[in-house]
């Protein structure tokens, strides 16, 4: 077996049998979690020399598809399983005692399978089918509750947001193919000229849709209705991360008017979003803002031209974001929910996933030597280092700093007020799950630098004086504003307007989204009435079908017995004829051969009997013509 498949069978497996078995389903997808964690690690050994690994599968004519491991791709699967193997050992103990499981464990672990599928695609078709594929999961995870009317909602708002975005990706592989005539990534990434510029913004907009990027960003916070370890999943390794891979991926094919854009795109929603963050009431909608935010660094990044200090960002946000995520849950569970009026004073109650939360978080706020301080001084440098330093450098720094503060805002929110507590079923499987993702969240920026040699690049001036003291400078101001400044004197006028998400007349929520969803209602009633019109047409056909089939019957039945009339007319007339007819035929015929006999006998040759007959004869006719002279 190709070890480019050992990170996408074990999932696929444990989801099939999931499905198949209906019981056992934490440990079937644990276990298949488990093994897509070694198998990515054995690819990553493998390939980490520079010597990749290509496993084709049968595709479309002359277009095969393709799993490729890079040293790039490999390093993302291993983060993918990460994720993947520690949000499911939280998921064992948080969905204890929710019903559903068959269905939430499958879905769980065929969304890691198409996650490492899309991670490792080396060609379009097969990225493209990937990407529907966790479309598809996300859906179904995020809407898992979906008798509550505002999961159901958050599922359809985040399909209508991606799916629209979406078209990009579409649009831009014909263009790819089209123009370079191959399907495979990446000769299909040498393509120049109009068409690398045409389809690196495509390939924006769908990343922009999958990342929450402005002005997309809405879905992402409505999509925290979902159980929290698919918030966890989503935000970290998988759905998310796909848009900001996406475009790590296809960075040799951006033009400069392409980078432009996408760092345009990124500074504007890392500020958008961390000014959403700062004012939001809902610890995970915070948590949800402060993704799209971490993504716009990410494409600031990507736009300064340095798609390493992006991918660096994703693997330290991945460990990060899931954790907190996860310790969130673990609160969620205690209090029994997640708004900051409910979970004032949770961490003296919880002082073990307190700290935890607090370890990820300044990681995330980028304090050393958390991760998070490396992977942001990396996208910093970069931003500072590019052609539009001028105005990339400050929005990454903007960033930096709304980051530290509503990082520090909700570690106050969750520390002061009383610290009571409600206890919690399986607490020690959500615990494991936490610390275990902690770990690589405090740790993983120790890992720069092999990452950095392994893959051969390196960020220019990332440990220089002016970068670290800058970004270090602005993740303090953040956290001492955030800390000691309420949300509603820090943001001012804007408080308001930042609460409603920086909504503009309502944003695309009431442009694009409730016009399509009216059409899409629209169309469900003429769906349905079309369906009862073809339904009545269909209960009148059978109705004289039925009328038709009696009436069959009928002619039958008569038929049947003209039939049986004839049949006995004509045994009558059988009867009548051999009796009747024959028998008076016959009668005659034995008469007349009965004088036939008697004539015979007078005919005997004697002359004599013969003179006797006609005297007797002579002497009858002469008294006849006597009898008859005496009458007249």
């Amino acid at each position: 077996m190709s070890a480019v498949l050992l990170p996408i069978l074990p999932p696929l497996i444990a989801a099939l049998a999931v499905l198949l078995l209906r019981r056992g389903g934490p440990g079937l997808a644990l276990a298949g979690a488990t093994l897509s964690l070694a198998g990515s690690l054995w690819l990553l050994v493998r390939v980490g020399g520079g010597q990749p690994e290509t496993f084709l599968l049968p595709g479309l004519p002359e277009m095969p598809l393709r799993l490729v491991a890079g040293p790039l791709t490999a390093l993302l699967t291993v983060a993918v399983a990460t994720v993947g193997t520690f949000v499911l050992i939280h998921a064992v103990g948080y969905m204890k005692r929710e019903s559903g499981l068959v269905r939430f464990y499958a879905i769980m672990s065929l969304f890691l399978a198409a996650m490492q599928a899309l991670v490792l695609a080396g060609d379009w078709v097969l990225l493209l089918a990937t990407w529907e594929l966790i479309g598809m999961c996300s859906y179904l995870l995020i809407g898992f509750w979906f008798q509550r009317p505002e999961a159901a909602d958050a599922a359809g708002r985040a399909f209508l947001y991606t799916r629209s975005a979406d078209l990009g990706l579409y649009v831009a592989v014909f263009m790819l193919i089209g123009a370079t005539g191959t399907s495979e990534i990446a000769p299909s990434l040498e393509a120049g000229g109009s068409a690398s510029t045409a389809a690196g913004l495509l390939l924006l907009l769908a990343a922009m849709g999958k990342s929450a990027q402005v002005p997309l960003q809405d879905w992402l916070m409505r999509a925290m209705a979902g159980p929290t370890p698919v918030s966890a999943l989503l935000h970290s390794a998988t759905l998310v991360a796909a848009g900001a891979i996406l475009l790590i991926r296809s960075a040799p094919l951006l033009s400069p008017e392409t980078l432009f854009f996408v760092g345009l795109v990124g500074g504007i929603t890392t500020v958008a979003a961390g000014v959403i963050a700062l004012a939001e009431r809902d610890l995970k909608r915070l948590l949800a803002a402060s993704t799209a935010s971490q993504y716009g660094l990410m494409l600031i990044a990507v736009g300064a031209g340095v798609p390493l200090a992006a991918l660096l960002h994703l693997l330290a946000h991945a460990a990060i974001k899931s954790a907190l995520f996860l310790a969130a849950g673990d609160f969620q569970h205690a209090r029994g929910g997640t708004g900051f009026d409910q979970l004032e004073g949770i961490g003296r109650a919880r002082p073990w996933t307190f700290a935890s939360f607090a370890v990820a978080a300044l990681a995330l706020a980028g304090i050393p030597p958390m991760s998070g301080f490396f992977s942001k001084d990396s996208v910093i440098a970069a931003a500072l280092s590019a052609p539009g330093a001028t105005w990339l450098g400050p929005l990454a720094l903007a960033g930096t700093l709304l980051t530290g503060a509503y990082i520090a805002r909700s570690l106050r929110l969750l520390w002061q007020g009383s610290g009571e507590s409600r206890p919690v079923a399986g607490s020690a499987w959500m615990h494991a799950g936490i610390w275990g993702l902690v770990v690589p969240a405090a740790a993983l920026g120790l890992a720069f630098g092999p990452i950095e040699a392994m893959l051969g690049l390196s960020i220019p001036d990332a440990r220089s004086a002016v970068v670290v003291a800058l970004g270090l400078l602005a993740a303090v101001i953040g956290l001492a504003l955030g800390w000691l400044v309420p949300a509603r004197r820090l943001l001012g006028p804007i408080h308001r307007w930042a609460e409603s998400g920086l909504s503009v007349a309502g944003g695309l929520s009431a442009w694009v989204g409730r016009p399509v969803m009216a059409i899409a209602r629209g169309c469900e009633r003429l769906e349905g009435r079309l369906y009862d019109a073809a339904l009545g047409i269909g209960r009148a056909a059978l109705i004289i079908a039925r009328g038709g089939e009696r009436l069959e019957r009928g002619l039958y039945g008569a038929v049947v017995g003209v039939g049986r009339a004839s049949l006995t007319v004509a045994n009558l007339v059988r009867i009548g004829d051999e009796r009747r007819i024959d028998g008076l035929i016959f009668a005659l015929v034995a008469g007349v051969r009965a004088m036939g006999a008697r004539a015979r006998s007078l005919q005997s040759g004697l002359i004599h009997q013969g003179l006797a007959v006609s005297a007797i004869a002579s002497a009858a006719i002469l008294a006849v013509l006597f009898l008859a002279s005496l009458s007249f």
